[in-house]
């Protein structure tokens, strides 16, 4: 069954709203859940609580991307535009993450809600990688200055060191 241009669009425009709401939410408790971990990465082990922190962050950034592209891969077999489940899971994992083999498992009925998935997976992806990024730069931080504050040394001030001049 061929789909017209402004129905692929309609759904295309709604699946990207759910994956962007899907995102931000699950950002939202990522962020909360680091937040509850803040304190403690000041104490004597900080170092190893830094690691879980970064490797929880980064198994539920793949598990909010997993999430969306199941819900991609449940949308084409339900609407009949990829006939295996399993076919269908393949190729919005490559499609989301614009890997895209180019193989003829999709309808050509339905290749602009696949092209739309890759654009969608293309934003949500460096999204999560800026997220991972500011994460990152939030330990870095937090380490900096627990470490300057037991050696001596006070927070750098603004302006160049009166020795310099």
């Amino acid at each position: 069954m061929t789909q017209s241009l402004g129905t692929q669009l309609i759904i295309a425009t709604a699946m990207v709203a759910l994956t962007v709401i899907t995102h931000l939410l699950g950002l939202s408790v990522l962020i909360a859940a680091t937040r509850r971990h803040s304190g403690h990465l000041r104490d004597n082990r900080a170092f190893a609580l830094q690691m879980l922190v970064l490797v929880g962050v980064s198994f539920g950034l793949f598990v909010l991307h997993g999430i969306e592209i199941w819900t991609y891969a449940i949308l084409y077999y339900t609407v009949g535009a990829i006939h295996s489940f399993q076919d269908a899971l393949y190729f919005s994992t490559a499609t989301y993450a614009t890997i895209g083999y180019g193989e003829p498992i999709l309808s050509s009925s339905w290749r602009i809600l696949g092209a739309l998935e890759g654009a969608n997976g293309v934003i949500l992806l460096g999204w999560s990688t800026a997220f991972f990024i500011s994460i990152v730069g939030r330990i870095r931080a937090l380490e900096h200055d627990w470490s300057s504050s037991f050696d001596g040394r006070s927070a750098p001030r603004d302006g160049p060191d009166k020795k310099q001049l």
